[in-house]
Protein backbone atom coordinates (compact mmCIF):
# COMPACT_ATOMS: atom_id res chain seq x y z
CA UNK A 1 0.00 0.00 0.00
CA UNK A 2 1.36 3.53 -1.23
CA UNK A 3 2.42 5.40 2.26
CA UNK A 4 1.98 8.69 0.08
CA UNK A 5 -2.02 7.60 -1.25
CA UNK A 6 -3.36 5.31 1.18
CA UNK A 7 -5.81 3.19 -1.01
CA UNK A 8 -3.20 2.37 -3.71
CA UNK A 9 -1.32 -0.38 -4.10
CA UNK A 10 1.18 -1.91 -6.59
CA UNK A 11 0.02 -6.03 -8.09
CA UNK A 12 2.82 -6.62 -10.70
CA UNK A 13 3.24 -3.59 -12.60
CA UNK A 14 -0.06 -1.97 -12.57
CA UNK A 15 -1.71 -0.26 -9.54
CA UNK A 16 -4.92 -0.81 -8.04
CA UNK A 17 -7.01 0.63 -5.69
CA UNK A 18 -9.00 -0.22 -2.82
CA UNK A 19 -12.08 1.50 -0.67
CA UNK A 20 -15.37 0.86 1.01
CA UNK A 21 -18.86 1.18 0.51
CA UNK A 22 -21.32 1.04 3.26
CA UNK A 23 -18.56 -1.31 5.06
CA UNK A 24 -17.77 -3.79 2.12
CA UNK A 25 -14.67 -3.51 0.67
CA UNK A 26 -13.79 -3.31 -3.12
CA UNK A 27 -10.89 -3.76 -5.09
CA UNK A 28 -10.32 -2.20 -8.35
CA UNK A 29 -7.65 -1.93 -11.22
CA UNK A 30 -6.13 1.30 -12.49
CA UNK A 31 -5.16 -0.57 -15.80
CA UNK A 32 -2.19 1.45 -15.72
CA UNK A 33 1.26 1.23 -14.36
CA UNK A 34 1.26 5.02 -13.39
CA UNK A 35 0.77 5.98 -9.85
CA UNK A 36 -1.25 8.95 -10.81
CA UNK A 37 -3.56 7.16 -12.70
CA UNK A 38 -4.43 5.10 -9.98
CA UNK A 39 -4.83 8.08 -7.59
CA UNK A 40 -7.11 9.79 -9.99
CA UNK A 41 -9.64 6.88 -10.14
CA UNK A 42 -9.45 6.24 -6.55
CA UNK A 43 -10.92 10.21 -5.91
CA UNK A 44 -13.18 9.47 -8.49
CA UNK A 45 -14.81 6.25 -7.06
CA UNK A 46 -14.59 8.38 -3.43
CA UNK A 47 -16.62 11.14 -4.98
CA UNK A 48 -19.00 9.05 -6.39
CA UNK A 49 -19.88 7.05 -3.17
CA UNK A 50 -20.28 10.92 -1.40
CA UNK A 51 -22.23 11.92 -3.59
CA UNK A 52 -24.38 8.71 -3.30
CA UNK A 53 -23.98 7.00 -6.83
CA UNK A 54 -23.89 3.24 -6.38
CA UNK A 55 -19.95 2.67 -7.58
CA UNK A 56 -18.89 -1.07 -7.86
CA UNK A 57 -15.39 -1.99 -10.31
CA UNK A 58 -18.30 -3.72 -12.73
CA UNK A 59 -19.08 -0.28 -13.61
CA UNK A 60 -16.34 0.24 -15.72
CA UNK A 61 -15.95 -3.29 -17.34
CA UNK A 62 -19.78 -3.78 -18.04
CA UNK A 63 -19.86 -4.56 -22.28
CA UNK A 64 -21.90 -3.00 -25.14
CA UNK A 65 -23.12 -6.60 -25.92
CA UNK A 66 -24.49 -7.14 -22.27
CA UNK A 67 -26.47 -3.85 -22.52
CA UNK A 68 -28.05 -4.68 -25.76
CA UNK A 69 -29.04 -8.29 -24.63
CA UNK A 70 -31.18 -6.21 -21.61
CA UNK A 71 -32.78 -4.18 -24.14
CA UNK A 72 -33.98 -7.54 -26.30
CA UNK A 73 -35.23 -8.45 -22.36
CA UNK A 74 -36.69 -5.13 -21.98
CA UNK A 75 -38.62 -5.73 -25.60
CA UNK A 76 -39.83 -8.95 -24.60
CA UNK A 77 -41.04 -8.62 -21.62
CA UNK A 78 -43.32 -5.44 -22.55
CA UNK A 79 -44.37 -7.14 -25.46
CA UNK A 80 -43.15 -4.48 -27.98
CA UNK A 81 -43.96 -5.28 -31.70
CA UNK A 82 -40.48 -3.97 -32.75
CA UNK A 83 -39.33 -6.75 -30.90
CA UNK A 84 -39.00 -8.77 -34.05
CA UNK A 85 -36.86 -5.95 -35.82
CA UNK A 86 -33.76 -6.58 -33.56
CA UNK A 87 -32.19 -9.06 -35.35
CA UNK A 88 -31.95 -6.78 -38.17
CA UNK A 89 -30.39 -3.65 -36.15
CA UNK A 90 -28.06 -5.90 -34.23
CA UNK A 91 -26.61 -7.18 -37.42
CA UNK A 92 -25.01 -3.59 -37.66
CA UNK A 93 -24.78 -2.33 -34.02
CA UNK A 94 -22.22 -5.54 -33.09
CA UNK A 95 -20.26 -5.78 -35.53
CA UNK A 96 -19.26 -2.49 -34.93
CA UNK A 97 -19.42 -1.95 -31.07
CA UNK A 98 -19.28 -5.15 -29.96
CA UNK A 99 -16.91 -6.32 -27.46
CA UNK A 100 -16.23 -3.05 -26.50
CA UNK A 101 -16.35 -1.47 -23.03
CA UNK A 102 -19.88 0.13 -22.82
CA UNK A 103 -18.24 3.14 -20.51
CA UNK A 104 -15.70 3.78 -23.07
CA UNK A 105 -17.87 4.51 -26.29
CA UNK A 106 -18.28 8.18 -27.09
CA UNK A 107 -20.54 10.27 -29.16
CA UNK A 108 -17.43 10.33 -31.54
CA UNK A 109 -17.55 6.76 -31.97
CA UNK A 110 -21.16 7.09 -32.68
CA UNK A 111 -20.77 9.64 -35.21
CA UNK A 112 -17.99 7.03 -37.10
CA UNK A 113 -21.09 4.52 -36.52
CA UNK A 114 -23.36 6.76 -38.48
CA UNK A 115 -20.84 7.89 -41.20
CA UNK A 116 -20.22 4.23 -41.72
CA UNK A 117 -24.16 3.56 -42.15
CA UNK A 118 -24.73 6.18 -44.61
CA UNK A 119 -22.01 5.01 -46.79
CA UNK A 120 -21.93 1.31 -46.38
CA UNK A 121 -25.31 -0.86 -46.95
CA UNK A 122 -25.81 -4.32 -47.84
CA UNK A 123 -26.21 -2.88 -51.45
CA UNK A 124 -23.43 -0.34 -51.38
CA UNK A 125 -26.09 2.78 -51.33
CA UNK A 126 -26.05 3.80 -47.55
CA UNK A 127 -29.19 2.90 -45.17
CA UNK A 128 -31.74 6.07 -44.96
CA UNK A 129 -31.25 8.08 -41.88
CA UNK A 130 -34.69 6.32 -40.76
CA UNK A 131 -33.28 2.86 -40.51
CA UNK A 132 -30.22 4.81 -39.14
CA UNK A 133 -32.17 6.29 -36.10
CA UNK A 134 -34.14 2.87 -35.29
CA UNK A 135 -30.87 1.68 -34.83
CA UNK A 136 -29.50 4.78 -32.75
CA UNK A 137 -32.96 4.75 -30.45
CA UNK A 138 -31.75 1.18 -29.27
CA UNK A 139 -28.27 2.03 -28.76
CA UNK A 140 -29.71 4.74 -26.68
CA UNK A 141 -32.12 2.70 -25.16
CA UNK A 142 -29.33 0.33 -24.42
CA UNK A 143 -27.52 3.16 -22.18
CA UNK A 144 -30.99 4.37 -20.69
CA UNK A 145 -31.23 0.89 -18.95
CA UNK A 146 -27.60 0.61 -18.30
CA UNK A 147 -28.06 3.85 -16.39
CA UNK A 148 -31.36 2.57 -14.53
CA UNK A 149 -30.23 -0.27 -13.44
CA UNK A 150 -26.59 0.87 -12.10
CA UNK A 151 -24.47 -1.00 -14.46
CA UNK A 152 -23.36 2.65 -15.98
CA UNK A 153 -23.14 6.32 -14.12
CA UNK A 154 -23.38 7.83 -17.29
CA UNK A 155 -24.51 7.84 -20.98
CA UNK A 156 -23.22 9.60 -23.92
CA UNK A 157 -25.01 11.67 -26.54
CA UNK A 158 -26.53 10.21 -29.18
CA UNK A 159 -27.02 12.42 -32.02
CA UNK A 160 -30.23 11.52 -34.63
CA UNK A 161 -30.74 12.41 -37.93
CA UNK A 162 -33.10 14.98 -39.88
CA UNK A 163 -35.50 12.11 -41.74
CA UNK A 164 -36.97 13.52 -44.50
CA UNK A 165 -38.01 9.91 -46.35
CA UNK A 166 -41.88 10.46 -44.94
CA UNK A 167 -44.13 8.65 -46.94
CA UNK A 168 -47.05 11.12 -48.63
CA UNK A 169 -48.91 7.92 -50.72
CA UNK A 170 -52.57 7.67 -51.16
CA UNK A 171 -55.27 6.45 -53.11
CA UNK A 172 -57.66 8.49 -55.46
CA UNK A 173 -60.91 6.35 -56.02
CA UNK A 174 -60.19 5.52 -59.35
CA UNK A 175 -56.58 4.30 -58.63
CA UNK A 176 -58.34 2.31 -55.45
CA UNK A 177 -60.47 0.60 -57.80
CA UNK A 178 -57.48 0.06 -60.19
CA UNK A 179 -55.61 -1.71 -57.94
CA UNK A 180 -58.73 -3.65 -56.51
CA UNK A 181 -59.68 -5.54 -60.06
CA UNK A 182 -56.08 -7.13 -59.41
CA UNK A 183 -56.41 -8.53 -55.99
CA UNK A 184 -57.23 -12.33 -55.08
CA UNK A 185 -60.79 -12.42 -54.07
CA UNK A 186 -60.02 -13.42 -50.23
CA UNK A 187 -57.77 -10.14 -50.46
CA UNK A 188 -60.09 -7.56 -51.94
CA UNK A 189 -62.37 -7.24 -48.97
CA UNK A 190 -59.25 -6.59 -46.56
CA UNK A 191 -58.38 -4.35 -48.94
CA UNK A 192 -62.04 -1.94 -48.38
CA UNK A 193 -62.37 -2.46 -45.00
CA UNK A 194 -58.63 -0.80 -44.90
CA UNK A 195 -59.91 2.05 -47.09
CA UNK A 196 -62.48 2.79 -45.38
CA UNK A 197 -61.09 2.28 -41.64
CA UNK A 198 -57.39 3.20 -42.27
CA UNK A 199 -56.44 0.70 -39.50
CA UNK A 200 -53.73 -1.29 -40.02
CA UNK A 201 -53.79 -4.45 -42.09
CA UNK A 202 -51.30 -6.81 -40.74
CA UNK A 203 -52.05 -6.12 -36.76
CA UNK A 204 -55.88 -4.96 -36.78
CA UNK A 205 -57.60 -6.01 -39.54
CA UNK A 206 -56.30 -9.29 -40.50
CA UNK A 207 -56.36 -11.12 -36.92
CA UNK A 208 -60.47 -9.60 -36.77
CA UNK A 209 -62.98 -12.13 -35.15
CA UNK A 210 -66.54 -12.23 -35.62
CA UNK A 211 -67.05 -11.57 -31.26
CA UNK A 212 -65.33 -7.76 -32.44
CA UNK A 213 -68.41 -7.33 -34.77
CA UNK A 214 -71.69 -5.96 -33.25
CA UNK A 215 -74.69 -5.70 -36.28
CA UNK A 216 -77.10 -4.89 -33.84
CA UNK A 217 -75.08 -2.23 -32.30
CA UNK A 218 -73.38 -1.39 -35.86
CA UNK A 219 -69.69 -1.46 -34.67
CA UNK A 220 -66.23 -3.04 -35.07
CA UNK A 221 -64.02 -2.65 -32.39
CA UNK A 222 -60.51 -3.76 -31.39
CA UNK A 223 -59.75 -4.38 -27.70
CA UNK A 224 -57.42 -2.89 -25.94
CA UNK A 225 -53.65 -4.52 -25.56
CA UNK A 226 -54.37 -5.40 -29.50
CA UNK A 227 -53.64 -1.99 -31.13
CA UNK A 228 -50.17 -0.22 -31.40
CA UNK A 229 -50.86 2.25 -28.85
CA UNK A 230 -52.20 -0.67 -26.63
CA UNK A 231 -55.74 1.18 -26.84
CA UNK A 232 -59.31 -0.07 -27.65
CA UNK A 233 -60.72 1.58 -30.60
CA UNK A 234 -64.32 1.26 -32.28
CA UNK A 235 -65.04 2.36 -35.73
CA UNK A 236 -69.04 2.79 -36.62
CA UNK A 237 -70.39 0.59 -39.70
CA UNK A 238 -70.83 2.62 -43.02
CA UNK A 239 -73.19 1.73 -45.21
CA UNK A 240 -70.25 0.44 -47.17
CA UNK A 241 -68.65 -1.16 -44.25
CA UNK A 242 -71.77 -3.07 -43.28
CA UNK A 243 -72.34 -4.73 -46.30
CA UNK A 244 -68.59 -5.68 -46.57
CA UNK A 245 -68.97 -7.38 -43.11
CA UNK A 246 -72.59 -8.76 -43.89
CA UNK A 247 -70.74 -10.67 -47.01
CA UNK A 248 -67.69 -12.00 -44.90
CA UNK A 249 -70.82 -13.39 -42.47
CA UNK A 250 -72.35 -15.13 -45.12
CA UNK A 251 -69.45 -16.83 -46.57
CA UNK A 252 -68.13 -17.75 -42.52
CA UNK A 253 -71.66 -19.71 -42.43
CA UNK A 254 -71.63 -21.26 -45.62
CA UNK A 255 -68.51 -22.67 -44.79
CA UNK A 256 -68.82 -23.64 -40.86
CA UNK A 257 -72.00 -25.38 -42.68
CA UNK A 258 -69.54 -27.42 -44.82
CA UNK A 259 -66.94 -28.08 -42.19
CA UNK A 260 -69.53 -28.55 -39.34
CA UNK A 261 -67.54 -26.52 -37.19
CA UNK A 262 -67.34 -23.01 -36.03
CA UNK A 263 -65.12 -20.35 -37.32
CA UNK A 264 -64.45 -16.97 -35.89
CA UNK A 265 -61.93 -15.07 -37.82
CA UNK A 266 -63.75 -12.58 -40.13
CA UNK A 267 -61.20 -12.63 -43.11
CA UNK A 268 -60.13 -15.92 -44.00
CA UNK A 269 -57.91 -17.94 -47.21
CA UNK A 270 -58.53 -21.71 -47.88
CA UNK A 271 -61.46 -21.90 -44.74
CA UNK A 272 -58.20 -20.57 -42.52
CA UNK A 273 -56.99 -17.22 -41.58
CA UNK A 274 -54.04 -15.45 -42.73
CA UNK A 275 -51.09 -13.18 -41.92
CA UNK A 276 -50.40 -11.14 -45.07
CA UNK A 277 -50.64 -10.59 -48.31
CA UNK A 278 -47.39 -8.97 -49.44
CA UNK A 279 -47.02 -11.20 -52.59
CA UNK A 280 -50.42 -10.23 -53.96
CA UNK A 281 -50.21 -6.56 -53.00
CA UNK A 282 -47.17 -6.26 -55.03
CA UNK A 283 -48.69 -8.04 -58.10
CA UNK A 284 -52.07 -6.00 -57.98
CA UNK A 285 -50.07 -2.50 -57.40
CA UNK A 286 -47.92 -3.54 -60.46
CA UNK A 287 -50.29 -4.35 -62.81
CA UNK A 288 -52.39 -1.56 -62.10
CA UNK A 289 -49.66 0.77 -62.95
CA UNK A 290 -49.28 1.77 -58.89
CA UNK A 291 -45.37 0.16 -58.23
CA UNK A 292 -44.84 2.75 -55.67
CA UNK A 293 -48.26 2.45 -53.47
CA UNK A 294 -48.06 0.81 -50.08
CA UNK A 295 -51.33 -1.01 -48.13
CA UNK A 296 -49.71 1.19 -45.65
CA UNK A 297 -51.26 4.10 -48.45
CA UNK A 298 -54.81 3.04 -46.86
CA UNK A 299 -54.72 4.57 -43.60
CA UNK A 300 -53.65 7.82 -44.90
CA UNK A 301 -56.34 8.14 -47.70
CA UNK A 302 -58.26 6.89 -44.86
CA UNK A 303 -57.44 9.74 -42.69
CA UNK A 304 -57.98 12.41 -45.45
CA UNK A 305 -61.55 11.30 -46.43
CA UNK A 306 -62.34 11.31 -42.73
CA UNK A 307 -61.63 15.27 -42.79
CA UNK A 308 -63.16 16.36 -46.24
CA UNK A 309 -65.97 14.36 -45.13
CA UNK A 310 -66.48 17.18 -42.41
CA UNK A 311 -65.98 15.20 -39.36
CA UNK A 312 -64.36 16.57 -36.35
CA UNK A 313 -60.56 15.83 -35.90
CA UNK A 314 -60.68 14.60 -32.64
CA UNK A 315 -63.56 11.87 -33.82
CA UNK A 316 -61.43 10.96 -36.56
CA UNK A 317 -58.55 10.58 -34.65
CA UNK A 318 -60.71 7.82 -32.21
CA UNK A 319 -61.71 5.83 -35.23
CA UNK A 320 -58.08 5.64 -36.82
CA UNK A 321 -56.67 5.44 -33.89
CA UNK A 322 -54.22 8.18 -34.14
CA UNK A 323 -53.03 9.38 -30.87
CA UNK A 324 -51.32 12.63 -31.01
CA UNK A 325 -52.06 15.52 -33.23
CA UNK A 326 -48.61 15.62 -35.07
CA UNK A 327 -48.94 12.27 -36.65
CA UNK A 328 -52.56 12.77 -37.73
CA UNK A 329 -51.87 15.82 -39.61
CA UNK A 330 -49.16 14.26 -41.74
CA UNK A 331 -51.11 11.67 -42.99
CA UNK A 332 -54.01 14.68 -43.89
CA UNK A 333 -52.64 15.18 -47.28
CA UNK A 334 -53.58 17.40 -49.87
CA UNK A 335 -53.31 15.96 -53.42
CA UNK A 336 -53.20 18.10 -56.55
CA UNK A 337 -57.55 17.45 -56.81
CA UNK A 338 -57.75 19.64 -53.35
CA UNK A 339 -55.82 22.64 -54.60
CA UNK A 340 -57.59 22.50 -58.10
CA UNK A 341 -60.85 22.28 -55.90
CA UNK A 342 -59.90 25.04 -54.09
CA UNK A 343 -58.98 27.25 -57.31
CA UNK A 344 -62.62 26.65 -58.05
CA UNK A 345 -64.02 27.72 -54.73
CA UNK A 346 -62.21 30.42 -55.14
CA UNK A 347 -62.93 31.36 -58.86
CA UNK A 348 -66.66 31.24 -57.06
CA UNK A 349 -65.62 33.39 -54.86
CA UNK A 350 -64.14 35.96 -56.55
CA UNK A 351 -67.08 35.82 -59.28
CA UNK A 352 -69.69 36.90 -56.17
CA UNK A 353 -67.07 39.53 -55.72
CA UNK A 354 -66.77 40.78 -59.06
CA UNK A 355 -70.32 40.54 -59.45
CA UNK A 356 -70.68 42.98 -56.82
CA UNK A 357 -67.92 45.51 -57.79
CA UNK A 358 -69.50 45.72 -61.25
CA UNK A 359 -73.12 46.57 -59.61
CA UNK A 360 -71.85 49.06 -57.72
CA UNK A 361 -69.58 50.62 -60.57
CA UNK A 362 -72.58 51.15 -62.83
CA UNK A 363 -74.57 52.63 -59.67
CA UNK A 364 -71.88 55.26 -59.54
CA UNK A 365 -71.81 55.70 -63.03
CA UNK A 366 -75.24 56.55 -62.60
CA UNK A 367 -75.04 58.90 -60.24
CA UNK A 368 -76.38 56.65 -57.30
CA UNK A 369 -74.96 56.24 -54.18
CA UNK A 370 -73.60 52.38 -53.52
CA UNK A 371 -75.50 50.62 -50.96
Amino acid sequence: MSKKHPGVYLRGKVYWIKYSRNGRPFRESSHSEKESDAVRLLNLRRGDIARGVHVTPRIGRVKIDELLEDVASDYQMNGKRSAKDLKFRLKHLLPFFGGRKAADITTADIRRYIVSRQTDDDDGTGALNGTVNRELSLLRRAFTLAVQSRKLITKPHIPMLAENNVRTGFFEPEQFNAVIKHLPQHVKPVARFAYITGWRANSEILPLQWRQVDFQAGTVRLDPGTTKNREGRVFPMTQELRALLMDQRAKTETLQRQQGALNPWVFMYAGRPFKSFRKAWNTARKAAGLPDRLAHDFRRTAVRNLVRAGIPERVAMQMTGHKTRSVFERYNIVSQGDLFDAARRLDAFRGTISGTVAHETVQLTKGASPK
